[in-house]
């Protein structure tokens, strides 16, 4: 780095690391609304994992607000600095592989649990690759905490490809799964399929998020190797992750009993007047209102066209003179 653009390198991953917080603000909201729909299910597999990745996710910023304090801060105007590695930003390559490596562990886990009963080629084919990845993730590791300058990307750029190319495929195959698994198992009712075609369409939504990111970093990388431009995007490549879990666990809160999505409408506030006083004697309390059979089997056309509809019941009663407002 003969000549270092700081707005190429380092104001990438200043842009990076300022997109990365929106995002963790995003992972803060679905952790906390998966832990307030389940307040009283106790300690579960799931709420560990959720921690868990919530912890991590929120280590992965602090180790990105310390590497841009530490360059752009601590040794401004001293550009022999730049060109180390800081612990932190070794460190941060560890947390973005326990995070990929933890959601596809889980969305593993997810897949054993529908499979069950069935198929068994897919999860085992899935964890055959999972493991034999996480050996390429090691070394990968190895290869960048062992580096010391940042010119010596150069030389481990084969592992960042293969890295992010296994991601990539992994995704593919566990949203390919999913997909399969889910679009299998249906069960001629209308509002289960329909849950189950939008969580297909969730899964292969966040699939394609999470590849994309890994492919760009690909293309960024190959295209521009004397930037971060392919840093900065990496940066919001564990927060994909991270939301895109989260975000299927609270697919049961987005979907309603009916399979559409909850809708907040405004309810008209109570207003309690105690001006307003009603007196009801007790022989009008015992007077039911009186309908005829005509009125109480009568059942208008539209009901006739839309089953689901359910015309109001016609009562007709008189007001007793014991009523009194005022």
């Amino acid at each position: 780095m003969a000549q270092l653009d700081l707005n190429s390198t380092f104001g990438a991953l200043y842009i990076g690391g300022t997109i990365g917080a929106i995002f963790f603000g995003l992972s803060n909201v679905q952790a906390f609304l998966y832990f307030q729909t389940r307040k009283g299910s106790g300690v579960t597999f799931y709420k560990l994992a959720v921690f868990w990745l919530w912890f991590l996710d929120a280590l992965h910023v602090c180790l990105v607000t310390h590497l841009t304090y530490y360059y752009l801060v601590t040794n401004y105007a001293n550009p022999l600095a730049l060109l180390e590695m800081v612990w932190s930003f070794k460190a941060l390559i560890v947390i973005d592989v326990f995070i990929v490596y933890s959601v596809h562990l889980l969305y593993l886990q997810r897949i054993w649990i529908i499979s069950k009963g069935r198929t068994r080629f897919l999860p085992v084919l899935i964890t055959i690759i999972i493991v034999s990845a996480s050996s390429k993730c090691i070394g990968f590791v190895l290869f960048w905490a062992a580096s010391q300058l940042f010119s010596d990307l150069i030389k481990i750029r084969w592992s960042i490809y293969l890295s992010l190319s296994t991601m990539t495929m992994i995704d593919l195959l566990i949203a390919s799964s999913l997909c399969y698994l889910l679009a299998s198992a249906k069960t001629g009712f209308t509002k289960t399929d329909m849950t189950l075609r939008m969580l297909v369409r969730d899964i292969i939504n966040t699939g394609c998020l999470t590849s994309m990111c890994s492919m760009a970093c690909i293309i960024t990388d190959a295209a521009m190797p004397n930037n971060f431009v392919f840093l900065g995007i990496e940066f919001l490549l564990s927060k994909l992750y991270v939301n895109s879990y989260m975000a299927l666990l609270n697919a049961r809160h987005y979907l309603g009993s009916d399979g559409s999505t909850h809708s907040s409408q405004p309810r008209p506030p109570h207003v309690y007047r105690p001006e307003l006083q009603v007196n009801v004697s007790h022989e009008s309390q015992d007077r039911s209102p009186r309908t005829s059979k005509v009125d109480r089997f009568q059942i208008s056309d539209s009901a006739l066209e839309h089953p689901t509809y359910y015309p109001p019941a016609v009562v007709r009663s008189k007001i007793p003179d014991s009523v009194s407002i005022g």
